[in-house]
């Protein structure tokens, strides 16, 4: 089994017999800080070029070439010229709310980040209400949708905000019903013990049927929930310039971009980890190589960020009627009888099992 504070303990543990003990736990928080910080950037870097060379690929155009090998540096030298660009804005923004806002998005997804587990060795945080801790935290990424679309003073990011607001709280019904299905067959919301529940067969596996349209339901409302295409009416640039974030610019803007792209890691990292076992391999094939359950990790969560881009290039994006209309009168209504479903293969144990 797993124990909490894996990386503190051994941080911890090293840290000890160089510093006082005063010292020690102020230097281990700001170590670990500053290794999910740079876990950040390099994500949110990978992704945005890991997104533009998909699109260039559904697309068939040539994408990102020129800066670096194959573009490889191209989100660097993007991220430099918003670092250099003029911060503005607009002159009757109300400033703290407008400076605020931004961070709201980037504390959460940081805060999600943290109680994943890479490997059985490599995790930060590990709470018994993992899945719970995860949606409460990525509930809050919306509150700084809305105070900077309502702050900034324009009207049409005052719409996406809004836009913002009932489609989140529409989709994360779904999200959190799916995964509610999935806890059914562990019995527990850690993320440590589902996947140790996992060790005898995935759970996409596990549960048949129901757990496989649990999946498609997570994926769909998931998608939804981080405001990408087809359901990026938060964004729509067709009707709304820019939607939420139109008064914002240079590192400001950065942090809703990145913010939405860590977003996507964070909800296939969380369908990696539910339905595919997360660091676990395929039939425990490298269970004697601890140190490969991070590729395994990564691997099954880049599969299932590229299935996300794989929707944008390929839907039209819906109006507002329609994504609320999916939402309300099919996903929501097939979650309960979902749950349902799976409450009584779990009961009847069915479970398939290796």
């Amino acid at each position: 089994m797993y124990s909490p504070f894996i990386i503190t303990n051994n941080i911890h543990s090293w840290l000890t017999g160089l510093f006082p003990a005063a010292i020690t736990g102020i230097t281990e928080m700001i170590m670990i800080a500053l290794a999910y910080l740079t876990l950040f950037a390099v994500l949110g870097l990978f992704l945005v070029l890991m997104e533009r060379k998909v699109a260039a690929w559904f697309q068939l155009r040539i994408g990102p070439n020129r800066v670096g090998f194959f573009g490889m540096f191209q989100t660097i030298a993007d991220a430099l010229k918003l670092l250099s660009k003029e911060l503005t804005g607009t002159d009757k923004a109300d400033k703290f709310l407008y400076n605020l806002a931004p961070y709201f998005l980037i504390i959460s997804s940081l805060m999600a980040l943290a109680v994943f587990p890479f490997t059985e060795n490599l995790q930060a945080f590990d709470i018994n209400i993992g899945i719970f801790f995860l949606i409460a935290i990525s509930s809050i990424g919306v509150i700084g949708v809305l105070l900077g679309g309502w702050s900034s003073n324009n009207k049409f990011a005052l719409i996406g905000a809004m836009r913002s607001g009932v489609q989140t709280i529409s989709y994360e019904l779904s999200v959190g019903l799916s995964l509610l299905t999935m806890i059914l067959l562990t019995g527990s919301l850690q993320l440590s013990e589902i996947i140790e529940v996992q060790k005898s067969g995935w759970l996409i596996v596990q549960g048949h049927i129901p757990a496989v349209i649990a999946f498609m339901i997570y994926m769909i409302s998931g998608t939804a929930e981080t405001n990408r295409a087809p359901f990026d009416m938060v964004e729509a640039e067709s009707e709304l310039g820019a939607g939420f974030h139109t008064e914002y610019s240079g590192m400001k803007f950065a942090y809703f971009f990145l913010a939405e792209f860590i977003n996507m890691f964070i909800i296939a990292a969380i369908g990696a980890t539910v339905f595919f076992g997360g660091w676990l391999s395929p039939f425990g094939i490298t269970e004697s190589i601890p140190w490969l359950g991070v590729f395994w990790f990564l691997l099954k969560t880049f599969v299932l960020v590229f299935l996300m881009m794989w929707f944008r290039w390929t839907f039209p994006r819906l109006r507002v009627d329609q994504l609320l209309t999916l939402e309300w009168k099919y996903l929501l209504p097939i979650n309960l009888f979902n749950i349902v479903l799976m409450a009584i293969i779990v009961w009847l144990n069915f479970t398939i099992q290796f």
